[in-house]
């Protein structure tokens, strides 16, 4: 990987990533969090893992008894002591069938194992995607799209080595470990403590390096979590960006954040790579006293050269899962730099909760009050100031105001997006504390102004508005609303695949869509917010005929500038800094010449001048 050095980055452009949400995590290294890693383990426990074990047992018991083989009955007993060459060809054969046992056990041990490590993966995927679509929206205001791709796609992935190969392998290490370490012990108990003196050194270093390595990769986690942020922001504003030429400086800002990613992996895996130069470095130091002192052992008859061969044999097996060990140890330092983010989202809990208890909401009227709402989105600024309100069943109801009102805040509220910090909101008399979210958002519908539309055909995006919905279902809400025009002209029709975002329609046709998926939906709630603002004319006069079938019969909110789109309202509430200033039907505010009058006037006015 090549970089222009030479290139200096502007550090105004860094500046945009400065205040990132994402942070270091300074938790300690605790064999808790690696328990609720494990617990993912128990569903597959009785079969894949068991199954993982026993061949685990196989292996390590085959190659226990194969040195022994080797050293004590082939060299020393078949041809030192003996010169028995039958008892040696059956030892040969002995010991060729172990080694096919151990191949085979090997073969099944690591299809189980990878089988169990990409089903745990998938489950830890699974759960932290449901728990993050359940989360309040204040967690996705105050996160980018790119910091939570990482968690879900990036951190579970390092952990896919861990649960593969580690937790078998560690199992299959320790379990060698501890059955060489007896059987060197009875073999040659001096020349075992001679060989371990090396040890206690190793372990000092690798404590010292733990930390360091530890937080290494948890700071390459945060960097890889900020390119991929900018990689998302940079596809998704790609036409802003090439509108007002600003590809140089926005390149100019990747490397800069490409760089810091690539510091902070070298700077991480040059720690990690420590560990296997100790481990060999211990291995030659204790393959050194092997030699000298059990060649003094041989020379005064305290060792057979036989146990020797099989001494040496097993210590070659001591240092292998020492050293395997160690590499884990890295892996497992990975594994918990991620685990830490993934389980920071975990255990993020949703600031609009259910209630065990919860009211489940069926045929509602639709009538809606405030009463008394105070509301705050940072803790600092009011952005509902004690207003109260009531909406009828049936009643359309137009919010207005400047930018900043509280418009859109009702309508999150009416939704239970948040709940209010102060006050009540009730549907039907129940608070919506007290009432289940499904339930609640199953009778409403949000029309946004930019509306969004999946990757998929025409007829799946206006069917997520009721995924139970007929063919014939969809087809006729989209008629209704009169999105069969465009519809029908497209070269596949209802089947034609949209791009991410609805790309290859026009804005006007995806509010359409926006509609048809609401109409589908059936609910008795229903908030257009700014629905229409992005709408040309010709389009519009069509959406004002679709809105008289959509709001029927239906508590419609109605959050709008234009004059076509609220003059028609049962009530308008009019709202500045939080407070409801006025109230009435269009020819009453009109005739009062108040707030409501000078928007009207002001709308008029910008027309006129266009």
């Amino acid at each position: 990987m090549k970089m222009d050095k030479t290139k200096k980055v502007n550090p105004l452009v860094l500046e945009r990533f400065r205040y990132s949400s994402e942070q270091l995590i300074e938790k300690p290294f605790n064999w808790k969090q690696m328990g609720r890693l494990i617990e993912y383990l128990k569903p597959y426990s009785k079969n894949l893992l068991l199954k993982s074990i026993i061949t685990v047992l196989i292996t390590t018991i085959v190659r226990l008894i194969i040195p022994i083989m080797i050293g004590v009955y082939a060299l020393e007993k078949a041809i030192e002591e003996n010169r028995d060459f039958s008892m040696l060809m059956w030892l040969v054969f002995a010991i060729a069938v172990l080694y096919l046992i151990s191949y085979v056990a090997n073969i099944y041990r690591i299809k189980w194992s990878n089988e169990l490590g990409q089903n745990v993966v998938y489950d830890l995927r699974k759960h932290i995607f449901t728990h993050v679509q359940n989360l309040s929206h204040n967690f996705f205001d105050q996160r980018s799209a790119g910091s939570i791709l990482v968690r879900i796609m990036n951190d579970t992935n390092s952990l896919q080595d861990l649960f593969t190969n580690g937790v078998i392998n560690i199992f299959m290490d320790i379990l060698m470990l501890f059955g060489v370490i007896i059987i060197l012990f009875t073999l040659s108990p001096q020349l075992m403590l001679a060989v371990l003196i090396i040890l206690p050194l190793m372990f000092l270093i690798s404590t010292k390096l733990r930390r360091n390595i530890r937080r290494s990769w948890q700071f390459m986690r945060l960097k890889q979590s900020k390119l991929n942020s900018h990689l998302n922001e940079s596809i998704q504003g790609i036409r802003v960006t090439q509108s007002f030429t600003q590809e140089k400086e926005n390149m100019a800002f990747f490397n800069g954040v490409n760089e810091e990613n690539y510091e902070a992996w070298r700077n991480a895996s040059k720690k990690s790579a420590y560990f296997r130069p100790l481990i060999e470095l211990t291995n030659a130091i204790g393959s050194a006293v092997l030699i000298w002192y059990g060649a003094h052992l041989i020379q005064t008859d305290s060792l057979s050269f036989g146990k020797f061969v099989a001494f040496a044999f097993y210590l070659g097996m001591f240092w292998e899962p020492i050293s395997r060990i160690g590499q884990l140890y890295n892996q497992l330092l990975m594994a918990m730099s991620s685990s830490e983010r993934i389980f920071e989202y975990l255990d993020e809990r949703p600031i609009v909760d259910e209630k065990q208890e919860a009211i489940e909401l069926h045929d509602i009227e639709g009538r809606i009050e405030f009463k008394d709402v105070e509301f705050s989105y940072d803790d600092k600024r009011q952005a509902l100031k004690g207003i109260s309100l009531e909406m009828k069943p049936g009643q359309t109801i137009a919010l207005v105001g400047h930018t900043g009102s509280g418009k859109s805040t009702i309508a999150n509220l009416i939704s239970r997006f948040y709940d209010p910090t102060a006050g009540a909101v009730l549907v039907d008399g129940h608070d919506l504390r007290d009432v289940s979210l499904s339930s609640l958002r199953h009778q409403i519908s949000v029309v946004l102004q930019d509306t969004f539309i999946f990757s998929g055909t025409i007829m799946e995006n206006i069917r997520f508005g009721r995924p139970t919905a007929t063919n014939e279902e969809v087809i006729a809400a989209a008629t209704a609303i009169g999105a069969n025009k465009f519809i029908e002209k497209l070269p596949m029709g209802y089947d034609t695949e949209v791009e991410e975002r609805g790309n290859i329609l026009s804005v006007g046709e995806r509010q359409l869509l926006s509609f048809a998926r609401a109409l589908l939906a059936d609910p008795r709630i229903i908030i257009l917010d700014e629905a229409t603002a992005s709408i040309d004319t010709e389009t519009e006069v069509q959406i004002q005929k679709a809105l008289k079938l959509l709001l029927e019969g239906r508590t419609s909110i109605i959050i709008a500038h234009r004059l076509s789109t609220i003059r028609e309202a049962d009530k308008i509430f009019v709202l500045e800094q939080g407070n409801i200033i006025e109230e009435g039907n269009h020819d009453e505010l009109m005739l009062h010449k108040g707030e409501y009058y000078r928007l009207i006037e002001a709308q008029f006015k910008v027309m006129r001048a266009i």
